[in-house]
């Protein structure tokens, strides 16, 4: 045919441009996978897929994936992230300070100082505030003092030196006649500790009045010369003698009928008492 040779040409050029198409086609489309596969890695997660990679801090997984698993940045999907792409799968950081899974240890509890025993038979030295009479006091009276030096045991000091004290009046007696004199007798009832009073049970102190004996004499021995000198006068001698007798026993009576001189505690006296039975106090 004539037409033959013309058409060889020709075919020879289109197979020539389906040819060009062919491999550009295939270009652009390797192109647009590589695009793809950049865009779908996350950031600073490294290389999708290799072996030996260094995984992303916090500890998840590196981005390998699973074999044909198409899902770029491995993991199992967590939602969907920004372009439309699949999340990895990290989960979200604990925030600081909260569920760490470690506890954080209770304060350790001091256990108080053992007690303080003081014993039986400790000396309370006390000064006493207001002043104690027989005329005035009866069993029961209170009275307050302070101490005159600290409390101490061992090197603790118990109570110091000022601390109040409180005692009563457990026997007042105004006798003070011929045949005795009055007697006043305290003991402490009661010591401040750490502000708080603290029972206590202690030895007595007793005051006695000043003896009379003399004080009596004179006036039976001045009642009795008076009733003489009566008598001689009314009765010479013997009237003397009826008269002394006589005076004599008027002096007597009035010594009976008066009261010697009162007990006194003065204020400001030095007290010095033991304890007759041992106190516990708590270490303050």
């Amino acid at each position: 045919m004539r037409g033959t040779p013309q058409i060889r040409p020709l075919m020879c050029c289109m197979a020539a441009l389906l040819m060009m198409a062919a491999a550009g086609c295939t270009k652009s489309a390797e192109q647009t996978t590589e695009q793809v596969q950049v865009e779908g890695v996350p950031a600073g997660s490294g290389a999708s897929g290799e072996q030996g990679g260094t995984a992303p801090a916090g500890g998840e997984q590196p981005g390998g994936g699973q074999p044909g698993g198409g899902q770029p940045g491995g993991g199992q999907p967590g939602g969907t992230a920004p372009g439309g792409m699949q999340s990895s799968g990290m989960q979200p950081s604990a925030p600081a300070g909260g569920g760490s899974g470690m506890t954080q240890s209770a304060p350790k509890t001091v256990a108080p100082p053992p007690p303080v025993t003081v014993a039986e038979g400790t000396e309370i030295a006390v000064r006493t505030v207001e002043t104690l009479s027989t005329k005035s006091a009866e069993n029961g009276t209170r009275f307050e003092a302070t101490l005159r030096e600290p409390l101490i045991v061992g090197n603790y000091v118990v109570a110091p030196k000022g601390a109040r004290a409180y005692g009563v009046v457990s026997n007042a007696d105004d006798g003070g006649r011929v045949k005795g004199v009055a007697s006043i007798t305290v003991r402490l009832t009661e010591l401040e500790v750490n502000g708080k009073r603290m029972d206590v049970t202690t030895s007595t102190v007793t005051h006695v009045a000043k003896a009379t004996k003399k004080q009596d004499a004179v006036k039976v021995g001045v009642a009795s010369g008076i009733g003489a000198a009566i008598g001689a006068i009314a009765g010479g001698g013997k009237g003397a003698a009826i008269g002394a007798g006589a005076g004599a026993g008027a002096g007597t009576g009035v010594v009976l009928a008066t009261k010697g001189e009162a007990a006194v505690i003065a204020s400001e006296s030095p007290l010095t008492f033991k304890l007759t039975a041992p106190v516990t106090v708590a270490r303050n």
